[in-house]
């Protein structure tokens, strides 16, 4: 996450780069509304859903996906695991699911969620594989969802309790 730029004004817009940043805000942004609102039971988690077949990929190249998924493939080949799959949409919603209906609020609260469970924190040297499974703490971090809640509040000219 930048946020010194994050609208990409002064930096090179890199889609896959900018595609991450937009995850770690959503992570980032239910970590610091959890924070807010737990104490009136309300609980926010992220969720990531696996790959399906969206329409996020409309304006990519179907080379770049195909080449994408065959390394993806590759990887989970070297590490013995079957290759890449994409998700149904059941199976796709079944975190979201998951998350809303089972999961105890208490246990998900403010975490990232993947595969029905929350997801373990993966440490910042370790290389995370295009499959794996995971999230880095700064993507948890309290200081860092405060300063992106406050942003937030800043470009759009509003502060909220």
């Amino acid at each position: 996450m930048s946020l010194d730029d994050p609208n990409f004004e002064t930096t090179p817009y890199e889609p896959f780069v900018a595609y991450g940043r937009s995850k770690t805000a959503n992570i980032l942004f239910a970590v610091e509304f959890d924070r807010r609102h737990k104490d009136r039971g309300i609980r926010a988690t992220a969720v990531h859903p696996g790959g399906i077949r969206t329409e996020l990929a409309r304006h990519m190249d179907p080379a770049h996906i195909d080449a994408m998924i065959k390394q993806m493939s590759e990887q989970a080949e070297a590490q013995g695991e079957p290759p890449f799959q994409w998700k149904t949409i059941p199976q796709g919603a079944a975190t979201s699911v998951w998350a809303a209906v089972v999961a105890p609020a208490e246990e998900i609260g403010g975490k990232f969620c993947e595969n029905c469970h929350v997801s373990s924190i993966v440490p910042d040297d370790q290389t995370i594989g295009l499959m794996a499974e995971g999230v880095r703490s700064y993507a948890l971090n309290p200081a860092n969802a405060k300063a992106l809640w406050k942003k937030s509040e800043e470009m759009v000219g509003e502060t909220f309790a």
